[in-house]
């Protein structure tokens, strides 16, 4: 008989985790904001980030996955499995689309399809998708809009009831709310609902600006960064060879590539120590140097407070005694911000600098060494705007142990891989682009895409295999062969012609068809 051998063989498959009704996996989905591929100390970084690291240490690191380059488009991607131009949550020419975009009725959250194999599901954090959380198959949310505010958010909501406004010096921070808030969804987890399997995702807003950290924490990071950028990047880029994630040759930094966005009156209210290029560290000013060595501290500061947070929840998953059989993913929204601007409460150049009444961002200079080995910053889609760190652990169901993984994949791939354990079908009524990464956790290997697809506010590229065709908006294409080349240094679209046109037939037919499917099909309300 067939039938009864198949959980056996599927045990197999998955290195000894079952599908059966009370062995499906825990999935904690962690996404940080705005970090570069090099912030992590497994990933080459100097912050540290131990609980992190033990995880890569116990599990897997992938060295190829990717992002959308920008923040709301890789949470669509993430929890759909499709690309957010399918689904109405980037711009597609044509379309009514973007980051006020309506999911399609045929793009449910992860959470909602979670529920038909009895997943109860939980969010904390950042949203930034349309629609509410429990309006879209969470049980519990702690949702905190204000990105503008770690210590006194004013735009915040509990299970999709506002909240009041938190007034400042009350003792809140961002990052430690969001962890105190999936804390609480765990245990009342395991008190009400032990027998079922959980989804907990939990959204930080760190490190993205405002830089905005605890004293005590920038206090541990004071005088790390006096070095400067360029020594800095230097040094990450010695630890990532180590580390055996990237080989070859360091990116150039490009000095003339500042800020996607252009504020010169947000310039002038940060002062004469702002600037927004890369330029050499030993061209600033003392002062320059000084004020660009705290921001970077605060960011670091924000990323090892996230570290710790993260520990706190997973020793309530160990308390729940669940570690063993939950799946953590970690990866980041996009690469490393070079963004300048002033928002929220505006920027008192008087207050210290990471507190509630500033308002800084890491800028160019520190952006190129967060995103080290790799070319340009958030919003572009080089590597540095879209390649993030991935880590997987498992213990139950990954048997690897400290190792890198090399297969190119993609956040789209997150759903069907959840999918896949939950024993839920993945078909649907518009196929997804995403491929689970199961197989993976087993071995490196065979490719799990044919191509994969970006365009972002002109910002544009396509992979096939080891090929990558990318520009940025108004310049021309370029092409790389990332097998030889990852960090994007030797163009070759002059040497193959028609290698770089056949991409491009690729990614215009690409385009045309996420453009007649966004067409046809009307936007439903997001459930």
């Amino acid at each position: 008989m067939i039938r009864p051998l198949f959980p056996v063989l599927l045990t197999l498959l998955l290195g000894g985790a079952t599908l059966c009704a009370q062995g499906k996996p825990n999935v904690l989905l962690i996404m940080a904001d705005d970090l570069g591929f090099s912030d992590l100390g497994c990933y080459g970084g100097e912050i540290a980030t131990p609980h992190l690291d033990a995880l890569a240490k116990g599990g897997l690191r992938y060295t190829q996955f990717y992002n959308t380059a920008r923040c709301w488009p890789t949470r669509a991607a993430l929890l759909t499995g499709y690309y957010a131009q399918q689904v109405r949550r980037d711009v597609l020419p044509g379309v009514k689309s973007g980051n006020r975009g309506a999911r399609p009725s045929w793009a449910p959250l992860l959470s909602a399809r979670l529920k038909t194999a009895g997943y109860r599901s939980y969010h904390s954090g950042k949203w930034h998708l349309d629609g509410m959380p429990l309006q879209n198959g969470f049980d519990h949310s702690y949702y905190l809009k204000d990105q503008s505010r770690f210590f006194s958010p004013q735009i915040h909501w509990e299970d999709d009831k506002k909240l009041p406004p938190v007034k400042r010096d009350t003792g809140y921070y961002g990052t430690i709310a969001v962890a105190d808030a999936a804390i609480r969804h765990l245990k009342q987890h395991a008190a009400d609902h032990s027998g079922q399997p959980f989804f907990q995702y939990v959204a930080f807003a760190a490190p993205h600006f405002p830089l905005h950290a605890l004293p005590e924490d920038i206090a541990k990071c004071a005088d790390r960064y006096q070095p400067g950028w360029d020594v800095i990047r230097a040094q990450r880029w010695k630890r990532v060879q180590e580390l055996g994630i990237v080989k070859g040759t360091l990116s150039m930094v490009e000095r003339k590539i500042g800020p996607p966005y252009h504020f010169p009156d947000h310039l002038n209210i940060l002062g004469e120590a702002e600037v927004n290029r890369p330029v050499r560290w030993k061209d600033l000013t003392a002062k320059q140097q000084k004020f660009q060595q705290t921001k970077m501290a605060i960011h670091a500061a924000m990323i090892e407070r996230m570290d710790r947070e993260i520990g706190r929840i997973l020793a309530q998953v160990r308390a729940m005694k669940a570690f063993e059989n939950t799946l953590v993913l970690f990866l980041s929204d996009n690469g490393a911000s070079a963004e300048i601007m002033v928002r929220g409460d505006g920027h008192d150049s008087k207050a210290p600098m990471g507190s509630a009444a500033s308002y800084l961002c890491l800028g160019p200079g520190w952006s190129t060494a967060c995103n080290t080995p790799f070319r340009r910053h958030k919003t572009w889609v080089h590597e540095g705007g879209c390649a993030t760190p991935f880590i997987a652990h498992w213990p139950k169901g990954i048997a690897a142990r400290n190792e890198l993984r090399r297969t190119a994949a993609h956040a789209i791939d997150v759903v069907p891989t959840v999918l896949e354990l939950a024993g839920i079908d993945a078909r649907h009524e518009v196929p997804s682009p995403g491929r689970s990464l199961v197989r993976t956790f087993r071995q490196d290997g065979r490719a799990l895409h044919n191509n994969l697809w970006w365009l972002h506010e002109g910002n544009r590229a396509l992979r096939a295999g080891d090929w990558k065709l990318v520009a940025a908006k108004d310049e021309p294409w370029e092409l790389f062969n990332l097998a030889k080349d990852r960090t994007e240094t030797r163009n070759l679209a002059a040497e193959h012609p028609e290698i770089l046109a056949r991409l491009e037939n690729q990614w215009e037919g690409t385009l045309s068809t996420f453009v007649e499917l966004a067409s046809k099909r009307q936007p439903g309300k997001a459930r």
